[in-house]
């Protein structure tokens, strides 16, 4: 809610909301992952709240939501990618506490002490070029860690993680595409200026 105008909460705009779509269209998604041994214990705790998705979901920072492009884009997105990742420098994030999107929308996250103006940043300049889009909502960088619980699970969510802390270095973005199995598949990781991630 900003400016007195209702918009869609970030949380809404998960990676695992997406709805079926054609054979001429695809579903991707641009995430920031969270490193080892971070992501091993933020899937393990958000398992532990109950939260299904813990399993087919890493953990991860959105910077492009789940957005449909045509089938035919590919090459395109991906040099534009590679394009945004070779101007961009590894940077830190300082991962810290917990937040909620509630009464809006039933997430729990742990929220971004350091490194979301940058963040901001990679994301505005993701969404140019063939990924040109707006967002109907305001951009929040975080890591989900309880989606769609009750509300006990909720906030044992976000009282157990309350004073979590770490800090890691982003050294690439990461590629995905929503297959239709229905999970997201990573299509290929893009390196930052002077990091050899590009597989």
């Amino acid at each position: 809610m900003t400016g007195g105008t209702h918009r869609e909460p970030p949380a809404t705009m998960s990676m695992a909301l997406v709805r079926p779509v054609s054979e001429d269209v695809v579903t991707i998604g641009v995430v920031l992952d969270i490193p080892q041994p971070q992501a091993d214990f933020l899937r393990q705790s958000r398992a532990d709240f109950g939260d299904p998705l813990a399993a087919e979901i890493p953990p991860h920072i959105t910077l492009l939501p789940p957005t449909q492009v045509p089938a035919g884009d590919d090459q395109a997105i991906q040099d534009h990618l590679r394009a945004v990742a070779a101007v961009t420098t590894r940077f830190s994030i300082t991962l810290s506490g917990t937040g909620s999107f509630r009464p809006i929308s039933p997430v729990v996250f742990v929220k971004l002490e350091d490194g979301a103006e940058h963040c901001a940043d990679l994301q505005r300049l993701i969404r140019t070029g063939p990924l040109k889009r707006a967002l109907p909502f305001d951009y929040h960088p975080h890591v989900t860690v309880a989606h769609h619980l009750d509300d006990p699970a909720m906030d044992r969510a976000e009282s157990e993680l309350a004073d979590y802390r770490s800090t890691f270095d982003v050294a690439g973005l990461n590629f995905y595409e929503h297959g239709r199995d229905g999970l997201w598949q990573l299509r290929r990781r893009f390196g930052f200026k002077g990091d050899l991630l590009d597989t």
